[in-house]
């Protein structure tokens, strides 16, 4: 697969997921919601790892720079 996720797209995602698990064990948010919003960060964080992110397949876009 073809990477599609920049540089300042890798920090957003962490830097949301990050926020999202420092709330949770803040008890910020909590219950269904704080789950949901963690497994959203996890994948945050692995889209980030990998440089792909499946959304941008599927609409065309990439935040990677022209090499």
């Amino acid at each position: 697969m073809k990477k599609n996720v920049g540089t300042v797209d890798k920090v957003i995602r962490l830097l949301i997921a990050v926020t999202v698990v420092i709330l949770y064990f803040t008890n910020v948010i909590s219950g269904t919601v704080g789950i949901i919003l963690l497994v959203l960060s996890a994948v945050l964080v692995v889209t980030s790892i990998v440089s792909i992110c499946p959304i941008w397949l599927a609409l065309g876009l990439s935040t990677k720079k022209k090499e």
